[in-house]
């Protein structure tokens, strides 16, 4: 009765074609469907895994969380309804769009719209083609990648996607903010990607810190360094290594000024053996901001 990963991530912008040029020429991923106001990208065989909408707030809009089986939905949807969880069934249109066979909508404590879906369309006739020449991005059962929400209701959140959704403790990262102040950032998995949704407790103009996306290679991720000159993208940190997932990383503000984290060689996580830790520093080396 738990989710099984992030299968996507919307965002609702207010610049499409600033978007579009940079998840295509710079991250390197597939266009898909688009109108005029909406549009859709790949990173492998599934229909989609980000989804841009046009829109005033410059921040995340909603995520998709897989369930494996349709026994595990339907199980997941009992547990909500003994917990009193207020949620909504999709629309006909709605699953039609996400390219899903069941799908139910609720709201987490801090307003972001969750989706939870079975069924997610697979495009096999038209295999994943990166046009900035991506070799490909760790997804699989590791899902879309992972996002960092930045929340001043932790204890409510927190409640929401453990108790509620399955997600397990990782490890934590205590962030010296002042000598009497340390920011506890908490990190959190539901299928062997270390981590899948991190909490940071603190208010914040966003709610999306950053979003991360795996390379399959560190060539990969060092051809899209190469890009940011090209592409007139802002680094926003140097690369380095995280102390906890062990992601080799670098870090380039989006048009919408969250950033992206493009990362490759990170850790999983083994329920049965993973003990769970706290770290002192985010990173082993590297990841020193940029001017």
């Amino acid at each position: 009765m738990s989710v099984a990963s992030l299968g996507y991530i919307g965002f609702e912008v207010s610049d499409l074609k600033a978007w579009d040029s940079y998840l295509t020429g710079f991250l390197g991923l597939m266009p898909g469907r688009s109108n005029g106001t909406s549009a859709r990208y790949r990173m492998d065989d599934r229909a989609f895994r980000l989804q841009i909408d046009e829109g005033k707030a410059d921040d995340i809009s909603f995520i998709g969380l897989e369930v494996e089986t349709w026994e595990g939905m339907q199980a997941l949807r009992g547990k909500l309804d003994k917990e009193g969880v207020e949620y909504a069934p999709a629309s006909d249109n709605l699953k039609a769009e996400r390219g899903v066979r069941d799908l139910i909508v609720l709201t987490d404590p801090a307003g972001l719209q969750v989706e939870i879906y079975v069924g997610a369309t697979a495009l096999t006739s038209v295999p994943f083609n990166s046009p900035a020449g991506v070799s490909g991005y760790l997804t699989g059962e590791q899902g879309a990648g992972h996002v960092v929400l930045a929340s001043e209701k932790m204890d409510e959140v927190r409640d929401f996607y453990t108790r509620l959704l399955g997600f397990r403790l990782s490890d934590t990262i205590g962030i010296a903010i002042s000598p009497d102040f340390t920011l506890t950032l908490e990190f959190y998995h539901c299928n062997p990607r270390h981590h899948t949704l991190a909490l940071a407790p603190m208010p914040a103009p966003k709610r999306l810190h950053h979003f991360m996306v795996e390379m399959a290679t560190m060539d990969d991720v060092g051809f899209a360094m190469d890009r940011i000159g090209k592409c007139g993208v802002k680094q926003t940190m140097t690369l380095g290594k995280h102390s906890n997932d062990r992601m080799i990383s670098f870090y380039a503000a989006t048009p919408s000024g969250f950033d992206v984290e493009v990362g490759t060689a990170g850790i999983a996580v083994h329920d049965d053996v993973w003990r769970v830790t706290h770290h002192e520093v985010t990173s082993m080396w590297g990841h020193k901001r940029c001017n």
